[in-house]
């Protein structure tokens, strides 16, 4: 029986196409047999078909020596150098600002060159998928113009709010890598505003990893967007981004206190007296979720009071930022109220959000999850456990991402220790699949 070949995985993209690549290469142009390649090594032939079949990882220094034994002429081992780049732009090490326009030119010819050879998009069949997006992507994509990178921007946000994280994923990193292919010839006029886009998909992919519970990843990606924010010389827009990285922070990224330590900077960027903006409000707002989640109430309202205040000048609508159909500022008293007990305020919060129409299916869920917190933290243990154990259970399990799963760790965080033993906590306990208290 012939075993299926092994499908590529997000997370082991750039391993897939480098075992296609080497399996391609000995077979379509040095034309060799598996037996014929392992005693040129030396190697044996079983150990070369598991690489060529990404069961085992390919050392680096054997790329230089199937380039020779192949008769690729370098070929392979520049291949190699633009998947290793690859996978750090998709692991978020992306460089926002390239200072050398040439070496995009140069590594544009290395893969026409390859292409040349053979490996044309149209080589590929449906099973290498991975393969054929990254050179067709690499060869064939015409530049986009800014109003289409603007529409790009528009059906990310879209498929954040309505599709899970996992499906969303390779989609924003693929036009990320086209994104940093087109800012390496750019002029400066279309620079800026690439560099403005690029700090906002690099923002929304970091929120998308967040929700899929890989730190390392969203922070480098924050740290990506905050590059590209402070080249675009957008003031605002770099304010925007570190309230966002700080918010987003809050859902187990960092610590409460080191989301303070993120807005405190925001403020000192923003300056004395600042003109209401979004970018403020957003840090105004991150601010009060964080006091609160640390208990400190009187502080915590008066952040609130500091964000209304702002929230309400008539700021302009950001898409995926700041707009009315997002209910931030509902949403802002929803979890800030929740979380020190204001069962009024956050009642008030609440039904506006769950009689309306909010962009984002996790808005109303997080909504009611902020309820059962708010009740639990005024002594409604088992009625507020139960309420967030229906919401969190009737939730399709792909859309139970981590910032969802997060909020729903607060409302058994806010049970007092000597009342965690009862019945309806220990069914909610099972309905997050928590197996000790270490994380609460």
């Amino acid at each position: 029986m012939t075993r299926p070949a092994k499908p590529a995985r997000p997370d082991d993209f750039t391993a897939e196409v480098l075992a296609f690549t080497l399996r391609w290469w000995r077979e379509h142009v040095a034309r060799m047999t598996l037996r014929e390649a392992g005693d040129a090594l030396p190697m044996s032939h079983s150990h070369l078909s598991k690489l060529e079949r990404n069961q085992r990882p390919v050392p680096p220094d054997l790329i230089p020596q199937l380039d020779r034994i192949y008769g690729a002429e370098g070929k392979i081992t520049d291949f190699h150098a633009l998947l290793t780049k690859f996978d750090h732009m998709r692991r978020g090490t992306i460089a926002a600002s390239p200072s050398d326009a040439e070496e995009g030119k140069t590594e544009r010819r290395t893969l026409l060159q390859l292409a040349a050879a053979g490996m044309g998009a149209g080589t590929f069949s449906p099973m290498d998928e991975p393969v054929r997006r990254l050179v067709d992507l690499a060869l064939n994509a015409a530049p986009r113009t800014i109003d289409d990178w603007e529409t790009v921007v528009a059906d990310h946000l879209y498929g954040i709010r309505t599709r899970p994280a996992a499906e969303v994923h390779d989609d924003l990193l693929v036009d990320l890598l086209r994104l940093q292919r087109e800012l390496c010839t750019a002029d400066d006029a279309d620079r800026v505003e690439l560099q403005r886009i690029t700090a906002v998909l690099a923002a929304f992919h970091a929120s998308v990893v967040t929700r899929l519970g890989h730190r390392g990843t969203a922070l480098r990606w924050y740290e990506t967007a905050r590059t590209a924010a402070d080249a675009s010389g957008d003031r605002d827009l770099r304010l925007t981004i570190r309230a966002h990285e700080a918010g987003h922070s809050l859902y187990g990224l960092r610590s409460p206190e080191a989301v303070l330590r993120l807005t405190q900077a925001a403020w000192r960027l923003a300056g004395a007296n600042p003109r209401p903006s979004v970018g403020l409000a957003s840090i105004a707002r991150a601010e009060a979720h964080a006091l609160a989640l640390l208990g400190r109430r009187e502080e915590a309202r008066r952040a609130v009071h500091r964000f209304t205040d702002i929230a309400t000048a008539d700021l302009p609508v950001v898409p995926g930022f700041w707009e009315p159909s997002d209910y931030r500022i509902y949403f802002t008293y929803s979890q800030v109220y929740s979380a020190i007990g204001d069962h009024a305020s956050a009642s008030r919060a609440q039904e506006r959000i769950l009689t309306g129409h909010p962009a984002g299916y996790e808005v109303q869920i997080n909504a009611r999850l902020h309820d059962a917190q708010c009740t639990v933290v005024n002594g409604g243990v088992d009625e507020g456990v139960q309420q967030a154990t229906e919401v969190f259970a009737a939730l399709p399990r792909a859309y139970r991402n981590n910032m969802i799963s997060e909020t729903a760790h607060r409302v058994l965080r806010a049970v007092p220790l000597h009342q965690r033993r009862r019945p309806a906590v220990a069914e909610y306990r099972e309905v997050l699949a928590i197996e000790s208290p270490k994380d609460v």
